[in-house]
């Protein structure tokens, strides 16, 4: 049985709502190659009139459309709280048909939804990483999150310079 990990973050510029989301699919046993090796698998994907939560989310459901189906378990990895509990509050959005306490239908109502729809479909476990933090208290999967956080950041300026 096949365990994959999972790798994905997002940067967004908030004056342009242009922003660029990355993402990293790995073979467990394949986590201990070189960063010249993983950079090389690093995917992004632009997306336009986004925000920073609207983003983390559109990337993994990008990213979770990437995973081959041969993939029998699935770590993703990721800084945002958003989605970390997302699944903590499915029952409150589900009864409360993806609408605010004041009836104003979510913001990411779809997105969330989308988010659902592949959970119950793909097991996976989500696992927080701690962002940007000093080289010297990195172990292996906070070097791997550091390159997609890196190569979101950096389509991101580009994309922004355009």
């Amino acid at each position: 049985m096949t365990e994959w990990l999972l790798f994905t973050d997002g940067s967004v510029n908030t004056q342009t709502m242009k922003g660029c989301g990355a993402a990293l699919l790995i073979e467990k046993e394949n986590q201990r190659e070189t960063a010249d090796q993983h950079r090389t698998r690093i995917k992004t994907r632009r997306f336009a009139d986004t925000s920073s939560t609207k983003l983390e989310l559109q990337t993994l459901l990008w990213a979770l459309q990437g995973v081959p189906p041969s993939c029998a378990t699935l770590t993703v990895y990721t800084d945002s709280q958003n989605i970390l509990s997302l699944t903590d509050r499915r029952a409150s959005f589900e009864t409360q048909n993806y609408c605010s306490k004041k009836r104003i239908p979510l913001r990411n109502a779809a997105l969330y939804q989308a988010f659902f729809k592949i959970a119950d479909a793909r097991q996976f476990k989500l696992i927080k990483v701690i962002g940007h933090l000093p080289t010297g208290q990195r172990d292996t999967i906070d070097h791997l999150f550091n390159l997609v956080d890196k190569a979101s950041r950096a389509a991101c300026k580009k994309l922004n310079r355009i």
